[in-house]
């Protein structure tokens, strides 16, 4: 990608000198765009059809995160493809293996001097997908891999959604579990998608959710398989898949043969008629900070401030409701108990680090002997890796048990 960037450059470069060696003004610009895009590192994109392929990968990191590079790199493509006007649509897609977006950058945050600071970034999110939102042009977002936290929320503010049924695709908003709520607009677009009691679910115990039940939720329109063995590597051979695809809904999207609108089954318009009361919506704050009380003893504050967010929107209108959940996203950052619970998730990250090396000899097939609890979360996590593993157990109820545990992940 670099080579090619420096090839384009070259050539735009060349194209901008006169006979003797004088710029003229559109050499000048053809220059500055080039310098733009050598400036870029973390979001690039190209044309194909119609659609604008708008591709993530921080160079720096295993992951990709929120950090300020990619959003301003984010925002220049992103002004760049509304002021093409050959473009109908856009797919929003990571090449990273494994990973969409893993959520805000914590070093980002912890950097962060005071709750206004913090507010500050949440404002900057929330806009940033707000103008994705109301775009005058389709977004698809593809997910592959890790699609956490701020990367969520930046995939419900596209229009449409592909993701794979790749073991590694996981969606998720566990800002909670770090002393956090969703600040880029979270807390007011899931009550909308999945309505009030899935949406307080969601947010409140930050659970993983795989792309087959997402797209049951409604989180996700469309789901793809992973490919098998082929010339490429199977991750690199999906991440093309899953491009085809999307840029096939986006055009669809574009030209009115696909529709991002979901109908609603019976249940559903009954319970959105029912949460239409005021009433009843009243009683679902109070019981659901009922349930919060109980479980925490009041000891976390996060649960309380997404309550407080959503409430703000649903009853008060988006505008206080986005002001709610960036400053309530500020005071959080800043409380001992976020920064705790960050704490503990980096040492946990940490002790999960290989320090030891590469083995000497690689290991193609493991055997475990015990399918219980342990056995069998050991033998989850191994055959994840691709490693052929044999599980044992005295009693075939137990080997049961544990192939079960395995299966369903």
């Amino acid at each position: 990608m670099a080579m090619a960037s420096a090839r384009a450059a070259g050539a735009l470069a060349r194209s901008a000198l006169g006979g003797h060696g004088r710029f003229s003004a559109n050499g000048r610009r053809s220059l500055s765009a080039s310098a733009a895009l050598l400036a870029r590192t973390h979001v690039n994109y190209e044309v194909k059809d119609n659609v604008a392929v708008i591709r993530i990968n921080d160079p720096t990191s295993k992951v990709n995160t929120l950090t300020r590079q990619l959003q301003d790199d984010m925002m220049e493509v992103l002004n760049e493809v509304w002021g093409n006007s050959a473009v109908k649509s856009a797919v929003i897609i990571s090449t990273k293996p494994g990973c969409f977006i893993a959520g805000a950058n914590l070093e980002m945050l912890k950097a962060c001097k005071s709750a206004e600071e913090v507010s500050g970034l949440s404002k900057e999110g929330q806009m940033m997908f707000e103008k994705i939102e109301k775009s005058p042009i389709p977004f698809v977002a593809a997910v592959n891999g890790t699609c956490m936290g701020g990367g969520l929320e930046f995939a419900i503010a596209c229009h449409y959604r592909v993701a794979t049924k790749s073991k590694k695709t996981v969606m998720a908003l566990p800002e909670v579990m770090l002393g956090l709520l969703p600040g880029a607009g979270g807390t007011q677009r899931m009550p909308k998608m999945l309505g009030l009691p899935t949406a307080f679910d969601v947010m409140l115990t930050g659970r993983s959710i795989r792309a087959d039940k997402a797209k049951k939720m409604g989180l996700v329109h469309h789901v793809i398989d992973p490919l098998g063995p082929g010339v490429k590597d199977p991750e690199e051979r999906l991440i093309d898949y899953l491009e085809e695809v999307a840029v096939g809904m986006a055009k669809g999207l574009a030209n009115k043969t696909v529709t991002a609108e979901k109908k609603k089954g019976l249940m559903q318009k009954v319970q959105d008629a029912v949460l239409g009361i005021p009433l009843v919506r009243k009683q679902v704050y109070k019981t659901v900070t009922e349930k919060v009380m109980k479980q925490t003893k009041g000891l976390y504050p996060a649960p309380l401030n997404i309550i407080e967010a959503v409430q703000a929107g649903v009853e008060k209108g988006p505008a206080e409701g986005y002001h709610v959940e960036s400053v309530n996203f500020g005071k959080l950052a800043m409380t001992p108990e976020s920064r705790a619970l960050i704490g503990l998730y980096q040492g946990q990250v940490a002790c999960k680090k290989n320090n030891f090396g590469k083995p000497e000899r690689e290991v193609k097939r493991l055997a475990i002997l015990g399918a219980g609890l342990m056995g069998a979360g050991i033998a989850q996590v191994t055959v994840d890796k691709g490693v052929a593993t044999i599980l044992k157990d005295t009693a075939a109820e137990g080997l049961a048990r544990g192939h079960d545990q395995v299966y369903k992940g």
